[in-house]
C-alpha cells in the first residue's frame, strides 16, 4: 500500500512493536498508542525520533480523536498471567476499546484489523481448527475475561460492517513466539527458556501431552500485514502456523538448544487450558497467499539469543 497514516492499538507490546517496525521501514506514518500495562518502552525506543513515528499514551477504553487511514487494533493482555491478574481491565479492554476504535473507523473511514485469537474456539472439539468452527468456550471459567472479551469484539466488528459499512478486517491469531516477549508474561515459550536459562525446573503441567501450534513473530506479522491489504472478504482469517508439536517435546527442544541441565517438573493442568491448538490455514493459503515459513528450531534460537541479552543486562 502507499504510504498511509496507521495506528496500532498495543503499539508496545510484543506483536504490536514488531508491526511498528515493518510499517515504520515501509514509510508509512505510524502512530503507536499504548497504555503501558503489559507494552513496555523498550519495545519501541530504536523507533523514537523517526520522522514517522510517535507514541501517544492512552487507554483504549477511552475515546480516541486521531485520523488515520489504517488501523491495528491489537491492545490487549495476551498471556494468562496477565489477563488473569485484572480480568475486569481485560474485558473492558477487548470491548471498550473496540467500541472505541471501530467509531474512529467509522468517523475516518479507515480499514480497521482486529487482532483476535485462537482462544474464540476454546477447548476445542474440532481439530484442526477452521474459521466455521463456533468454540468451545466457558463463559465463567477463569479464562473468559479473554476468550469471551475477543469473542464480543469480532461481534462488534461485524456488526459495524453490517450496520454502518465499517472496512474490517479479523484476524485469529495463534500461539505467537519470538524477540521481545516479556520474561514474566507467563507463555510456554518464555517459562521454559527463561527457566532453562536460569537452570531452574521446567515446569510442564498436566502430562505434557498437550499440543500447540508456534508461529514465529515475523510469519505473524507478515499474515496481518496482508490481511490488512486484502481487498477480499473481512475474514476472519486463522493466522499461525500449523506445524503441532506437544508440550513435552517443546521443553525437550528448549533444554537441548539452550543446554541446559534443567529438569522436568510435572505439575496439575489449569483449568479450561486447551488439549489441543492447530489451526487450518487453508483460508489463508488462498485468499492471502500466505503461510509461514521459519521452522520452530530456528525461530527458538532468535528467541533464545533474545532472552540470554536480557538476562545478562
Amino acid at each position: 500500500m502507499n504510504a498511509q497514516s496507521v495506528l496500532i492499538t498495543g503499539g508496545a507490546g510484543f506483536l504490536g512493536s514488531h508491526l511498528c517496525d515493518r510499517l515504520v521501514a515501509a514509510g508509512h506514518d505510524v502512530m503507536c498508542v499504548d497504555n503501558f500495562h503489559t507494552g513496555s518502552k523498550q519495545t519501541i525506543h530504536h523507533l523514537i525520533g523517526k520522522v514517522n513515528f510517535e507514541v501517544i499514551r492512552h487507554d483504549v477504553w477511552l475515546p480516541l480523536y486521531v485520523e488515520a487511514d489504517r488501523v491495528f487494533n491489537m491492545a490487549c493482555p495476551a498471556s494468562p498471567v496477565h489477563y488473569q491478574s485484572d480480568p475486569v481491565s481485560t474485558v473492558k479492554t477487548a470491548v471498550l476499546g473496540a467500541i472505541n476504535m471501530l467509531g474512529l473507523a467509522k468517523r475516518c473511514g479507515a480499514r480497521i484489523l482486529q487482532a483476535s485469537t485462537s482462544e474464540v474456539y476454546g477447548d476445542a472439539q474440532q481439530h484442526p481448527q477452521r474459521e466455521t468452527y463456533w468454540g468451545n468456550v466457558n463463559p465463567n471459567g477463569p479464562r473468559a475475561c479473554y476468550d469471551e472479551g475477543k469473542r464480543c469484539a469480532e461481534t462488534l466488528f461485524f456488526d459495524y460492517h453490517r450496520q454502518h459499512g465499517v472496512d474490517i478486517r479479523i484476524a485469529r491469531i495463534f500461539n505467537t513466539y519470538g524477540p521481545r516477549m516479556r520474561p514474566d508474561d507467563g507463555r510456554v515459550v518464555s517459562n521454559f527458556i527463561m527457566q532453562a536459562l536460569h537452570g531452574e525446573p521446567i515446569t510442564l503441567y498436566g502430562d505434557g501431552s498437550q499440543t500447540r501450534s508456534f508461529c514465529y513473530v515475523d510469519d505473524l506479522v507478515e499474515g496481518l500485514m496482508r490481511l490488512m491489504n486484502h481487498e477480499g472478504e473481512p475474514g476472519p482469517f486463522n493466522i499461525g502456523n500449523p506445524g503441532e508439536i506437544t508440550i513435552r517435546e517443546l521443553a525437550e527442544m528448549v533444554l537441548r538448544l539452550t543446554g541446559s541441565r534443567s529438569r522436568i517438573q510435572y505439575r496439575p493442568l489449569p483449568p479450561d487450558d486447551p488439549v489441543q491448538r492447530r489451526p487450518d490455514i487453508a483460508k489463508a493459503r488462498e485468499h492471502l497467499d500466505w503461510q509461514p515459513g521459519v521452522a520452530l528450531e530456528d525461530g527458538l534460537k532468535e528467541t533464545i539469543a533474545y532472552f540470554k541479552k536480557v538476562v545478562n543486562q
